[in-house]
């Protein structure tokens, strides 16, 4: 009998408004190069969003407001157990040109169909084409 073990991480969608609309800041994976989110395990001293605002940080040089909204959640099945995943929309105030995962990733700003198109995970795709809407509400 295999042992599963679940896991919380929260990730954001940070995000900008621009004279043309919206967009998303993706930034890659580090084994796979592939356009992803920000986003890790929740750290037991911080909220979920303030985990995920942490990540953006880390990963991504993008500082993000406090104010947020929760897009939804998704599982992601790994060999570690099952990962649930809660994502947030972070408007970005500042980007850093200095920050630690600076030579391990590329990061850059899509339009939102754009993003949409580039991400792998169908939530993740579906919670960026819903962030104008949810903006508004």
């Amino acid at each position: 009998m295999k042992l599963e073990f679940n896991f919380n991480q929260s990730g954001v969608i940070p995000y900008r408004k621009t004279r043309v609309g919206l967009e998303v800041l993706l930034i890659t994976s580090i084994k796979k190069k592939k356009w992803v989110i920000p986003k890790g395990f929740v750290e037991f001293n911080l909220s979920p969003f303030e985990s995920a605002k942490k990540e953006a940080i880390e990963e991504a040089g993008a500082v993000g407001t406090n104010e947020t909204i929760e897009l939804g959640h998704f599982e992601n099945k790994r060999s570690i157990g099952i990962c649930h995943v809660k994502v947030f929309a972070m408007e970005v105030i500042e980007m850093l040109e200095d920050y630690p995962d600076k030579t391990r990733r590329q990061r850059k700003w899509f339009p939102l169909k754009e993003a949409a198109a580039n991400v792998q995970t169908k939530q993740i795709s579906e919670m960026i084409l819903s962030l104008e809407s949810n903006l508004k509400s």
